[in-house]
């Protein structure tokens, strides 16, 4: 009897397991779509700036309801170190790095603005041997080695630096503010806030901070006007509004409503794995949509970026059972 319960446990176990890693294919595959999506709003008279004002305050609408609707308690206003770490969270693990994310986007390719964006394991590997004196091993050097390699064969940088500058230093700056929002994730949810909890006021602060730079009620662009979808599907249009709205819905909250699901059959270790794939599918998008060339070269140096990355990862040990989830 004893025997059965335990093949039963296995074979439960088992189907969780997959049934977790398909909703992290689901999230990563929804995130990529999303930054085709978003160089189409970019393209059609929204800025970066306002780009990133209206996901950040739709997303906080969108987490508004889900909290309303569920979970009640995330409603309850952080204090103290909470509320410092919430809003540091929210002004550049939020609202810099959208930003900083969607200039990337907008100059660069979307394999080079996301392969820069994702050097933010290895900044946090970093942190955590220099900073917190965390133990780290030799996989942390040899991914850093090799993720700065893959990026200069993916960027081609002998070429004579063709890449825009102000793009790449907008890709750091999201890689530095991607590593902020892990680092920061974590402390929040040490000092006892709950994963919706960070989010919603994470998105709070960021919506306040966003509408002072720029308010989404003085956007000028035709919300209601026929867009391209650009590329190679050129010959389509979609409402801008349509557009806006997938960014929010099916760019933001559903992706990373499902990896935090997925987070209750797998670890975050595996999800953050995972979803360290988002480049690869994201030099393919452009390759497919936009018509961004590749040379061999440049793919295997894609490749050997998220190698390098997921080497780098693993030397941090043991990762937090909630660390929070990629949202780019």
């Amino acid at each position: 009897m004893s025997v059965q319960r335990t093949v039963q446990g296995t074979v439960q176990r088992s189907a969780q397991r997959r049934f977790g890693i398909g909703l992290v294919v689901v999230g990563a595959t929804l995130f990529i779509l999303n930054s085709g999506v978003s160089r189409v709003a970019l393209r059609n008279g929204i800025g970066s700036l306002e780009l990133t004002s209206l996901r950040v305050t739709g997303t906080f609408v969108a987490l508004l309801v889900v909290a309303v609707a569920w979970q009640r308690s995330a409603l309850r206003l952080p204090r103290g170190r909470q509320l410092l770490l919430v809003t540091a969270l929210g002004l550049f693990g939020v609202a810099l790095l959208q930003l900083c994310y969607f200039m990337a986007l907008d100059r660069l390719t979307i394999s080079l603005a996301l392969l820069l964006e994702y050097q933010a394991p290895i900044l946090v590997a970093l942190w955590a041997k220099f900073v917190q004196r965390a133990e780290v091993t030799a996989r942390l050097w040899w991914g850093l080695a090799l993720a700065v390699a893959g990026l200069a064969a993916a960027t081609e940088i002998w070429e004579g630096a063709s890449f825009d500058t102000v793009g790449v230093l907008a890709g750091i700056g999201g890689a530095i503010c991607f590593a902020a929002y892990f680092l920061l994730g974590e402390a929040c949810h040490d000092a006892g806030l709950s994963s919706v909890q960070v989010m919603l006021w994470g998105f709070a602060v960021a919506t306040v901070a966003m509408n002072l730079a720029s308010p989404v009620w003085l956007v000028e662009a035709d919300l209601t006007a026929s867009v391209s979808l650009q590329g190679s599907l050129d010959a389509l249009s979609a409402p801008l509004w349509l557009v806006l709205a997938w960014v929010v819905l099916l760019g933001t909250l559903a992706p990373f409503g499902v990896e935090l699901v997925a987070l209750r059959y797998i670890p975050a270790t595996l999800v953050t794995a995972i979803a360290m794939l988002e480049p690869v599918g994201a030099a393919a998008l452009g390759w497919a949509w936009y018509a961004e060339s590749l040379s061999a070269v440049a793919v295997l140096g894609c490749v050997a970026v998220v190698a390098g990355i997921l080497l780098a990862q693993t030397a941090r040990g043991e990762e937090h059972p909630e660390d929070p989830i990629t949202l780019t």
